[in-house]
């Protein structure tokens, strides 16, 4: 009996000291909101962080950042590309600096209409939608059902069909989500040493996965009603998602893939890039899952040959 009081005793102890609350708004936008930070609200208590960078005039690019990531994950691309173009960044809900109630049920389609919304409040027009990761499912999404809004779809080692669980790069992660223990720890307790192990899968290249990074990642998360979301996103309705399915894409389309990416792997890049007509597949040997930041350089002029196909005409 003294020996389980004790074990108790270590586990409440142990608790309480990785114990992490919810850091409020203001002391986020403080730290991690800029000069270009832009905020407009939505139906359903959202109140959208977003940033519009580059050439006023230039044409429309909307770039969607992956799970558990922010819009910062693009400025690399924003200083590259904004001499020509004008490009909008944002963070969906449950992510950055973007406040949703913690009964928001995220999912591809939903977040695909906050997308649109914001593109509608912003009156673009036809823009090209660049999306990586879980951004990638986004923009694909809107692909399917806005077709006439975008002249462009660039997916940068998007989620997609086969599944990206088949490559078992987050099997750690799977596991927490499937049992209440690890849900109940995902949601309230420390999650220092997940977000380093995670980003370092990510970033393949050890140097770029600074202090500054992880903590960025780790104080977004804590969001008030963030890590709820996160922990709750929906599948998507419909049928599951075929290469018949992505066959119904009609925009130019750009893939682009880390042939080192631990999380979705190469073979998923391909696979979508053969699934959807006409779509141009460019690979990166001993590149992992966020090119833009690991190489922006390449991936940027990559980018941009790409965007002169599909740019209006003068």
């Amino acid at each position: 009996m003294l020996g389980f009081a004790f074990f108790c005793t270590v586990l409440i102890v142990a608790g309480l000291l990785l114990w992490r609350p919810d850091i409020p708004f203001d002391r986020l936008e403080a730290k991690y909101a800029n000069a270009q930070s832009r905020f407009l609200d939505l139906p359903g208590g959202l109140h959208i962080h977003y940033r519009d960078q580059g050439v006023r005039n230039g044409p429309p690019i909307v770039m969607i950042h992956g799970y558990s990531a922010a819009l910062q994950a693009w400025e690399p691309w924003v200083a590259r590309l904004g001499d020509r173009y004008r490009i909008i960044t944002l963070d969906l809900p449950g992510h950055g600096l973007t406040r949703a109630p913690d009964t928001y049920v995220a999912s591809l389609d939903r977040y695909a209409d906050v997308v649109d919304a914001v593109t509608e409040r912003l009156k673009l027009g036809p823009y090209v939608v660049v999306g990586n990761s879980m951004g990638g499912g986004v923009a694909w999404t809107l692909a399917l059902t806005q077709p006439n809004r975008l002249r462009g779809l660039v997916l940068v080692d998007s989620v997609g069909w086969p599944s990206p669980q088949d490559g078992g790069g987050s099997s750690l992660l799977y596991k927490a989500l499937a049992s209440p223990v690890g849900l109940w720890a995902l949601k309230n307790l420390d999650t220092r040493w997940y977000a380093q192990s995670s980003l370092r899968a990510a970033y393949v290249e050890p140097s770029l996965v600074t202090p500054a990074l992880i903590d960025r990642y780790v104080d977004l998360s804590r969001g008030p009603g963030h890590r709820t979301i996160l922990l709750n996103i929906a599948p998507s309705g419909g049928a599951p998602v075929t290469a018949e399915t992505l066959k119904r894409i009609k925009a130019p389309t750009l893939v682009m893939q880390g042939e080192a990416d631990a999380i979705i792997p190469e073979a998923v890049g391909k696979a979508l890039a053969a699934a959807i007509p006409g779509a141009k597949l460019v690979t990166y040997p001993g590149v992992g899952h966020v090119p833009m930041e690991q190489i922006p350089d390449l991936s940027a002029h990559d980018l941009r040959v790409f965007l002169q196909t599909v740019d209006p005409a003068p």
